[in-house]
């Protein structure tokens, strides 16, 4: 009787090697690594922005103090930076899907389920801390390293600048549209209204981006494009590259001078950010409406955002270009953090002018702050520490930066004006941040000991 042979069975795909992965399709990957961080973008600076435009109107519906409204705020940001040390190990294991989908989920919860909190409740404020602080926080956190550090794996030396400018494009493009957006659903229905709307365009933005990702170089086989950029020396190294762990990185004076440039930056940029518009509007009167059809505050507070999507390309080109001339990459992203807080002083010295042309130039100025400074602290942190682990390093430095900055900078924006019913010294307390900041970028040492 003839014996029966078993079916061949299916060979285990092979894991993809450098050889395999066409040159094209890695190029198709980092694309779409752009594009999924571009629309993460938008949703995290489209929170941040969308409180500075809510914020009255939250305070008059509520009857809440400019501290308590900015409270949720300041909880959303501590809840942000503990979920962003997370997020980094995450993204090191598994890539930026997971962390777009939870953000997807709970970006959309945040507003969501604050929009139905009712008015003049006992226990409104408690919730609010809860609802906007916590899933916000949650959603939010998922955002900001899984966009930064993915286009940091896939582009590196004279590529990684003009691919995060065009990702970071999506934070000035949120802060545009979605003024225009909002301002009138506030002005007809309410700020409940304009969270319900904010949160069907989170859930549908940050869905997109999770389709779109791809994953990492170093899970593909690829290696990452610009790599020729850097001296040979780096590019071409017999031995394999340090692989850095989150003990060795945090005794490191270059890590935490990063960590202290880019937390005193936020810092006064968040306070900037959240309270700009109820500047413009207690202290300088600017109530009036505008030709737009919207607060003349807020067609001012879009200046950043539209003034931005011009300096987040220009500035990311510049910085390579810079990269291109010195001959290499990590004095040149230092330099570009030297100079980026100067634009945040000299933007909010000429908001205190109170005049109007010269404002409107100060924002354009902040845009220019904006377009370098996240970027630039990521991208020295990865000369320095490499791809491997660089989300779980980048990850807990978050956690630092966000847990302290823009939460500290926010209550201070709140607290300053409670106590002295004015925001000029919250303004001043701001350009004291941003000169912090520029102190820390020229301690950034040029040579790391353990690389």
């Amino acid at each position: 009787m003839a014996v029966e042979q078993a079916a061949p069975q299916k060979p285990e795909p092979e894991r993809l090697t450098t050889e395999q992965i066409t040159k094209e399709t890695a190029r198709k990957y980092g694309t779409c690594t752009v594009i999924a961080a571009w629309l993460a973008v938008f949703c995290l600076f489209g929170y941040r922005s969308s409180f500075s435009i809510m914020q009255s109107s939250l305070m008059d519906g509520m009857d809440w103090t400019s501290t308590q409204a900015s409270l949720g705020y300041c909880f959303m940001m501590t809840f942000y930076a503990i979920t962003a040390y997370f997020s980094g190990g995450l993204i090191d294991r598994r890539g930026t899907r997971p962390a777009y989908a939870i953000g997807a989920v709970c970006c959309f919860l945040g507003f969501f389920l604050t929009s139905f909190i009712p008015e003049g409740a006992s226990w409104s404020f408690p919730v609010y801390l809860v609802t906007y602080g916590i899933f916000a926080g949650v959603g939010t956190g998922m955002l900001w390293v899984s966009s930064t550090i993915s286009c940091r794996k896939w582009y590196v030396g004279t590529e990684y600048g003009t691919k995060w400018g065009l990702a970071f494009m999506g934070a000035p493009m949120a802060q545009l549209l979605l003024t225009i957006v909002v301002s009138p659903i506030l002005k007809g229905a309410g700020w409940s209204a304009g969270m319900k709307v904010l949160s069907v365009i989170m859930a549908v933005m940050l869905l997109v981006a999770a389709a779109v990702a791809k994953p990492m170089p170093d899970k593909v086989g690829a290696q990452p494009f610009g790599l020729d950029s850097l001296p040979k020396k780096k590019a071409d190294a017999a031995k394999p590259a340090h692989v850095w762990t989150v003990g060795e990185a945090f005794r490191t004076r270059a890590l935490w001078c990063d960590i202290l440039a880019f937390m005193f930056a936020v810092m006064g940029e968040f306070l900037i950010w959240s309270q700009i518009v109820r500047y413009f509007t207690v202290d300088l009167g600017w109530t009036q409406p505008s030709l737009l059809g919207m607060p003349l505050a807020n067609v001012i507070y879009m200046a950043i955002g539209l003034a931005g999507i011009f300096t987040m390309p220009l500035t990311g080109k510049a910085s390579d270009a810079l990269v291109k001339r010195m001959g290499v990459e990590r004095p040149a992203r230092r330099i570009m953090l030297v100079v980026s807080p100067l634009f945040g002083i000299a933007g909010v010295l000429l908001a205190l002018s109170g005049s109007l042309p010269v404002v409107i130039l100060g924002m354009v100025l902040l845009a220019v702050y904006w377009g370098i400074e996240p970027g630039g602290a990521a991208g020295y942190a990865g000369t320095v520490f490499g791809g491997a682990s660089l989300g779980k390093i980048w990850g807990l430095a978050t956690l630092i930066i966000m847990g302290i900055g823009p939460s500290f900078g926010t209550f201070m924006g709140a607290f300053l004006f409670d106590t002295f019913q004015s925001y000029v010294p919250a303004l001043y307390f701001g350009i004291g941040a941003y000169a912090v900041s520029t102190v820390s970028a020229l301690l950034l040492p040029g040579k790391v000991e353990g690389e």
